[in-house]
């Protein structure tokens, strides 16, 4: 046995790739136990606290804890073997960069974690608009800032000039310019959107026949949930060039309704017909600053037109109020003796 054990393979004794292979299976099994742990006990004590934080990052780390005790066990098994300089500098170079990426990956989950657990309730209380604006970037910006210089990291680790790698870029810069010139018009769009501020997180907007709430506004992009419920997602771009129509903001719903009377209606009941409409009106959510226009404006080809313009009180219901005066109008003009015209056609013949 002894002698099977000492025999020679690849530069090491089978008893030493023995030793590293049993070290590399506990440290996957250690990764898992710590998964266990963390999962179960810890888990069990954030429980207690009604602090949420904890939570959050007990959840968050899990799993790239388990990949960094994994690595370290491999690292550790890579250690009791005997190997050419190359494949150990490639081994060790490959072992930093995985290190260096679990840690970060551990960084980022943490980050998105704080932004949750604390920053998002401190949003959430306040009474600005803007700090509910900025979380997302701030979420994201936060996470790609933290890949990026653990990209870097890993990357000077495995043994690459990272300098020469970013000076390099300059001979493609044209090229990259022109591929993110999208992108770049999107950052700036995103930049408008922020310093003129044509809207705010919650505001209904319609912008290039798509009408809907803003649930997002990112760097590169702003998010509407539509009226069907569908979400929309709308380049920053297309804000600095496409005419914005912010509902919310409106003081109040202009309504403008044609009516039409038959042509036997007499000038007594076209008066009385508009002063039904002006106390319908007045008897609703009108907006009282505003006129109520009222006018016999048309000798159509089927009816005498009349035109009502009202206003709807900012924060009423606006399909309820219209609902109101219509059906408000149907009983009036029908108590009042006011016939509502329709298309109508006489043909004259000629006996023959």
């Amino acid at each position: 046995m002894t002698e099977f054990l000492t025999q020679s393979f690849y530069g090491n004794t089978i008893l030493q790739w023995a030793i590293a292979a049993t070290i590399a299976v506990l440290s996957v099994a250690g990764g898992r136990t710590v998964y266990w742990v963390v999962s179960g006990i810890l888990r069990k004590a954030t429980n207690q606290t009604e602090n949420e934080l904890d939570d959050f990052v007990v959840d968050t780390i899990k799993e790239p804890i388990v990949v960094i005790v994994t690595v370290l066990g491999l690292w550790l098994a890579v250690q009791t073997l005997t190997l050419p300089a190359s494949v150990g500098d490639f081994l060790w170079a490959a072992i930093q960069a995985t290190m260096v990426l679990a840690v970060t990956w551990t960084l980022s989950r943490l980050w998105v974690a704080f932004v949750a657990g604390v920053l998002k309730p401190l949003v959430e209380s306040s009474d600005s608009d803007l700090d509910d604006q900025l979380l997302p970037i701030a979420r994201r910006g936060g996470k790609s800032a933290i890949w990026i210089i653990g990209v870097i990291v890993a990357l000077n680790n495995a043994g690459y000039d990272v300098m020469a790698l970013i000076a390099g870029l300059g001979i493609g810069g044209l090229a990259l310019a022109m591929a993110a010139k999208d992108t770049v018009a999107n950052f700036f769009g995103g930049f408008t959107i922020f310093t003129d501020r044509p809207f705010a997180m919650g505001d209904r907007i319609v912008i290039s026949g798509f009408d809907g709430t803003v649930s997002e506004i990112g760097l590169r992009s702003t998010r509407l949930r539509t009226l069907a419920g569908s979400e929309v997602t709308i380049p920053n771009s297309r804000f600095a060039d496409s005419p914005v129509e912010n509902i919310s903001r409106e003081p109040h719903r202009k309504i403008v309704l044609t009516l039409g009377l038959t042509y036997d209606t007499t000038p007594t009941k076209m008066r009385r017909a508009m002063e039904v409409l002006r106390e319908i009106v007045d008897a609703q959510e009108a907006d009282t600053d505003e006129n109520v226009i009222v006018g016999f404006n048309s000798f159509g080809d089927f009816a005498l037109g009349i035109t009502l313009i009202y206003y709807i009180t900012k924060g009423a219901d606006i399909m309820g109020v219209q609902t109101a005066v219509n059906l408000d109008i149907l009983e009036r003009f029908e108590a009042e003796g006011l016939e509502m015209a329709f298309p109508t056609q006489t043909i004259h013949t000629i006996g023959g």
